[in-house]
């Protein structure tokens, strides 16, 4: 049961609704809906996904910031 700060719904497989089996690295529209707004990728808890797919989304993530498609976290201050 959720508590009175905790939303009671969490979204649905992104993934799945968009009909996709594999994360691709390049496509940073989409990576953009997995990372927050500070450049945290979110938690499974979060997104909905399957832990494979988390994984995926993960590591695609990390390689699109090695490609300047993605913002690293931004530092706390």
């Amino acid at each position: 049961m959720p508590g009175p700060d905790r939303p009671g719904r969490r979204r649905g497989n992104l993934l799945h609704k968009h009909g996709l089996t594999a994360v691709d690295w390049k496509d940073a529209d989409l990576l953009r809906k997995f990372v927050s707004d500070r450049g945290k990728i979110r938690s499974r808890r979060v997104t909905g996904l399957t832990p494979r797919q988390q994984r995926q989304v993960a590591t695609a993530v990390k390689n699109a910031r090695e490609m300047a498609l993605l913002p690293y976290p931004a530092k706390g201050r």
